[in-house]
């Protein structure tokens, strides 16, 4: 469970630089998320959680 709080910590560090560094370019990426149908981004998401997951069940064993 630490290691969950750790990640998640560290994912909201990561994500808060990028916004405090870029903000302009942070504003213009969300902006052209508009543009991409849900369906595509749904793939997406769901790719991502899936590679993620295989990331974790490996490193957990």
């Amino acid at each position: 469970m630490k290691e969950l709080i750790i990640a998640f910590g560290l994912f909201l560090f990561i994500e808060g630089i990028l916004y405090a560094i870029f903000p302009s370019k942070m504003k213009s990426m969300l902006k052209k998320l508009e543009l991409i149908k849900d369906s595509q981004l749904r793939s997406a998401g769901l790719t991502f959680a899936i590679i993620g997951f295989i990331i974790i069940y490996y490193k957990m064993n």
